[in-house]
């Protein structure tokens, strides 16, 4: 069996062969107080994009379990909201009327961003940071919604943006490494190591109330996308709960995977490309790769 450094040389050349860098960290969910790990820069501050919504998450299944909110509750969605989004609820012609919970599966299965704002809007961002704070997540922050992060692409490029990468694949790196949306410390960030380990709380019912933790589990589960953490497990005895983030530049997944003989493991991949390809299938790809070779790794195998 190689060794994690073998490993981490392994999937670094792949990231260096895709044109991105990589931070990883993978743990054994039921591994106790000292789990086995493997990581890659695991601790390095990275940019969320959308992976900031499973902490959205789990705020409003905490409120809902506490008699705070009802997830039955109907929302009346109308068109026109401020935040663009590529797809969801952004392309309703027309009123639709969702209840809280169907409004947290569109934000978690599609990355849904007007569901999203709604949801974080009823919860508040002060209390998803009290919730972070409880959960000891120092490095991760949700200071924006996403209206808020979309407009600071168009404030640092001076343009109207809409939440299309394909207006930004001529960016150079330097107007890159200008935009707020791709500096940590200016937008929503983590860890991948605290990522990981609020999957784990979440997964053995430690991050809030059981149900609560049943309620993200069950939203995580209906992600539908399959081309980044999902790639790398190409079997049916394995289940894979996960939730993408996306940004000019940026790809990114955060995920729990189960096996049939009851193994559980967290992985969070986050990518940065010296680009802003929109198109760039063999990036998504590589999260499934580092995913699955960081998991068979720790399965002993």
């Amino acid at each position: 069996m190689e060794s994690a450094e073998e490993l981490a040389v392994e999937i670094t050349d792949r990231a260096e062969q895709v044109g991105v860098r990589v931070w990883l960290h993978a743990v054994d969910v039921d591994g106790g107080a000292q789990p086995r790990a493997f990581g890659i820069d695991p601790g390095g501050p990275v940019v969320t994009a959308s992976v900031f919504k499973v902490p959205v998450a789990l705020e409003l299944a905490r409120q809902a379990v506490a008699g705070e909110c009802d997830l039955a509750e109907p929302v009346a969605v109308d068109p026109g909201h401020p935040t663009p989004s590529p797809y969801g609820l952004a392309t309703f012609p027309h009123r639709s009327v969702l209840s809280w919970d169907a409004l947290a599966t569109l934000m978690i299965g599609i990355s849904d961003n007007v569901a999203t704002d709604l949801v974080l809007d009823r919860v508040g961002k002060p209390a998803v940071a009290a919730l972070l704070d409880r959960l000891g997540l120092p490095g991760t922050a949700v200071p924006d919604n996403c209206e808020e992060l979309l407009r600071t692409i168009g404030e640092d490029l001076g343009i109207d943006y809409v939440d299309d990468e394909r207006a930004l694949t001529s960016l150079s790196p330097a107007q890159l490494d200008a935009l707020r949306v791709l500096r940590p410390a200016e937008t929503c960030r983590t860890t991948p190591e605290e990522m990981t380990r609020l999957l784990a709380l979440i997964w053995r019912d430690e991050a809030a109330p059981a149900e609560a933790c049943a309620h993200v589990r069950r939203w995580m589960g209906r992600q539908v996308w399959p081309h980044r953490l999902r790639s790398g497990f190409a079997t049916d005895d394995v289940r894979i709960s996960g939730k993408t983030g996306t940004l000019p530049a940026v790809r990114n997944e955060v995920g729990v995977v189960e096996y049939a003989d009851g193994g559980r493991f967290a992985v969070a991949v986050f990518t940065r490309a010296r680009d802003a390809r929109a198109q760039a299938p063999e990036r998504d790809a590589l999260i499934g790769f580092a995913a699955a070779r960081a998991v068979t790794w720790l399965r002993g195998g």
